[in-house]
């Protein structure tokens, strides 16, 4: 039987790039919709009135139901009733901003405030989307003009002082800042832009300013001299930079974060050794939560041919991890994937079989562990974790047709059979996963003595998709061991060698069609190909490559190459009459 193989972290510093998780609260359905009922339109037709206002009703019904197209040809029609509507256009805006039309939101929120300058929803919701567009500088005039009307609202005083920052207005930004300083008080966010503001200017001593500040207001609070301690080792100060980040660890001995910091310090450095000790205890530290020891292993492990670790330095800090967090899936992933690299397939499995045990739900690893069985050939195995894997994501056609594989190779053709048929109805707008399980299926049913409808199997599975270069070579092959439509056997397998010149399995197909044809000589040269590229000694190619050496007159290494196939735990029913009688005869 043919065999189918598919084959500076941790010290808090304020970022501007991360405003809009700090934005205004975004505009509720409620006031959108009181807002729209009381916005000045045109004088309407009593009826027109009417209509307009069901329309834009059942336009936010739609909306909220979820149904986005429906809402937006409500709103149209909205706007064809009333061109001047500024509430149909912010709603049309809304919709258009939640699926990534940004032009199209702005154009149509610059007309709604065209219409009612003094809507501050409109004006909010323009200023949201400026800043996802980068046009921070026109945010930040938005938010100008939303202080002026509310001087006191010290959100909207912020978000104008971090766009100006983020336009790069600095001496306007810095304002802004100082202005809400007077109102607040000293204040850690505050302080922290204004320092990466002066940074940026080159106005370092006005940068240490804020921190010195900060560290005055607060004294006890070990994070301000980290900040301290990393501005000092940006302007190359390492001597301050080690004085402060050794205080951090006098005041607060279990500061897991400093370790980091201290790390990043020596590397930069150059004490590559010390920088990984302080990783290490930054690892082991339970002040230290999980997400930020992950996100740091990516970062140090992400470019191999950077990294400044080493195989054995990655062992010792996914073995911390192993310790300290055992109960994380995403541990015994990164685990895995340590192991894979190495081609280590069988310890890879086990570390993602314990992931999944932890979080069963988690189907892309389950995939991989369906491929690493394949790849293994665990047949087996195959069949017990696609189990699991049908259980859990009965809608994923993968887990019916790597299944159906371990069932071909178990020989249990009636449950290929039924496995195939039941994979193909979750299959959706995927030809070749539709040609591979009606492939399966050809197989099972080839096996099950039905060869006639195998056939037909087969070519639909190749109607459906032509480039099947599985299908093509399999079905080439069942032909030739039938001695039936060789031409077109041929025909498949040479346009499966065509696309794979050097795979050993198409070689050996396309030479036992010339074979079967009587085309010895041609047959041969493919042969003698297939054995060159062939990975390991495979029985039938071994017992093909006798027998076509026989055909060519050369008994005795034909013999030879039936008593290898013979050593290589060959099956073949003829093989030993071969042996004995030293001629070839046909199965």
């Amino acid at each position: 039987m043919k065999r189918i193989f598919i084959k500076g972290i941790g010290i808090a510093a304020f970022s501007i790039t991360l405003l809009s998780c700090s934005g205004p609260k975004q505009v509720t359905e409620q006031e959108v919709a009181k807002a729209a009922i009381n916005t000045p339109t045109t004088e309407l037709v009593e009826q027109k009135q009417k209509e307009f206002e069901y329309l834009f009703v059942e336009a936010l019904k739609q909306k909220m139901f979820g149904n986005a197209q429906k809402a937006i040809q409500l709103l149209s029609s909205c706007l064809e009733i009333d061109p001047n509507s500024s509430a149909a256009m912010f709603e049309l805006a809304n919709i258009h901003a939640a699926n990534n039309d940004f032009t199209s939101a702005s154009l149509l929120l610059e007309k709604a405030i065209s219409l009612n300058p003094d809507n501050k929803w409109y004006k909010l919701l323009l200023a949201q989307i400026y800043q996802q567009t980068r046009k921070y500088s026109e945010a930040a005039d938005i938010y100008a003009e939303l202080v002026e009307k509310e001087p006191e609202n010290l959100e909207y005083i912020y978000m104008n002082a971090a766009l100006l920052a983020n336009a790069q207005r600095f001496e306007e930004a810095i304002s802004a800042y100082n202005r809400m300083e007077k109102e607040t008080g000293v204040n850690e966010q505050i302080s922290v832009a204004k320092q990466q503001i002066f940074v940026s200017k080159g106005q370092i001593d006005k940068a240490f300013e804020e921190i010195n500040k900060l560290i005055e207001n607060n004294p006890n609070e070990a994070k301000y001299y980290g900040l301290l301690a990393d501005l000092y080792q940006s302007q190359g100060d390492s001597a301050s930079a080690l004085k402060n980040y050794k205080k951090i660890q006098e005041m607060d001995p279990e500061n897991g974060f400093v370790h980091f910091s201290m790390a990043n310090y020596y590397l930069e450095n150059g004490e590559v050794e010390k920088s990984f000790e302080e990783t290490k205890a930054g690892f082991s530290s339970d002040a230290v939560d999980i997400q930020t020891k992950m996100q740091l292993y990516m970062m140090l492990t992400a470019n191999p041919a950077q990294s400044h670790l080493n195989e054995k330095q990655r062992g010792e800090l996914i073995a911390i991890l192993l310790e300290k967090h055992p109960d994380e899936s995403l541990v015994h992933t990164i685990h895995a994937e340590s192991l894979l690299k190495e081609n280590k397939l069988a310890e890879g499995r086990e570390a993602l079989l314990k992931a999944v045990e932890i979080e069963p739900n988690d189907y892309m690893v389950w995939e991989r562990i369906m491929y690493i069985d394949n790849d293994l050939q665990q047949w087996d195995k195959l069949y017990e974790h696609t189990g699991k894997i049908i259980e859990l994501f009965p809608n994923q056609p993968q887990g019916y047709f790597f299944k159906a594989i371990a069932c071909v190779q178990l020989e249990k053709f009636d449950e290929t059979i039924e496995l195939s048929e039941e994979g193909m109805d979750y299959v959706i707008d995927n030809p070749q996963l539709q040609a591979n399980f009606l492939m399966l299926k050809g197989e099972a049913v080839y096996k099950n003595g039905n060869k006639t409808e195998a056939f037909k199997i087969f070519d639909k599975a190749v109607q459906v998709d032509p480039e099947n270069y599985l299908t093509l070579n399999n079905y080439a092959y069942y032909l030739s061991v039938d001695g039936v439509e060789l031409d077109k056997a041929e025909r498949m397998s040479g346009k499966v060698i065509e696309r794979f010149p050097d795979n050993a399995t198409y070689l050996d197909t396309h030479a036992w069609v010339l074979f079967k044809k009587g085309e010895y000589t041609l047959a041969k040269f493919y042969m003698d190909s297939a054995m060159k590229n062939s990975d390991e000694e495979s029985d039938t190619l071994l017992e093909h490559y006798g027998d076509i050496l026989y055909k060519t007159g050369k008994v005795e290494e034909a013999l030879k190459y039936w008593k290898k196939a013979k050593d290589s735990g060959s099956e073949s029913v003829t093989l030993d009459r071969k042996i004995e009688e030293q001629k070839y005869i046909e199965e």
